[in-house]
């Protein structure tokens, strides 16, 4: 398409001159690229975060279940329903997770203007986007305390009641 719009050009004035000369689609393509490099790598850390805020849920939950083990096997030897030892693990990780959130969303909320200059037609506080990420890092934090509280209700009284 360049030869015969070059062509087309010349026709009407010879001595037009044109120089680089490429398809908008090229060009288009070439200043985007930094915004696009940048969304890549805000959302690669934004993955690698979640990552690390499950791994860490995972280990402090499951940390205080190794602490609370003769607590846990007290409670289930004096008759505490396997029901109710998941349901005060799971809420300790909730309410850990809700204090992370509460800290993290307050956080974001003042540091919300750097990320603004680099996106594209995204407000400074985009209730939808924050909503989102409270509601995923909490499910994922429930998930990650999971299998701690699982663990826990698995605990044998006896067991619990020997150790130290």
């Amino acid at each position: 398409m360049l030869k015969p719009a070059e062509q087309a050009l010349w026709s009407i004035d010879p001595d037009l001159p044109v120089f680089k000369a490429i398809p908008m689609d090229s060009l288009a393509a070439q200043k985007l690229a930094v915004r696009r490099a940048s969304s890549a790598l805000i959302s690669s850390f934004a993955a690698l975060a979640l990552v690390l805020a499950c791994i860490g849920i995972y280990g402090v939950i499951a940390y205080t279940v190794v602490q609370r083990t003769q607590e846990i096997g007290v409670r289930m030897a004096l008759g505490a329903q396997r029901a109710h030892v998941l349901r005060m693990v799971l809420g300790f990780g909730f309410r850990m997770t809700l204090a992370g959130v509460a800290i993290g969303l307050t956080g974001a909320l003042a540091l919300s203007r750097l990320p603004a200059s680099l996106l594209f037609q995204v407000s400074r506080i985009d209730a939808p986007i924050f909503v989102f990420a409270a509601v995923l890092l909490a499910g994922t934090a429930t998930l990650a305390s999971l299998l701690p509280a699982r663990r826990a209700t698995q605990i044998d009284p006896m067991r619990a009641l020997r150790a130290e």
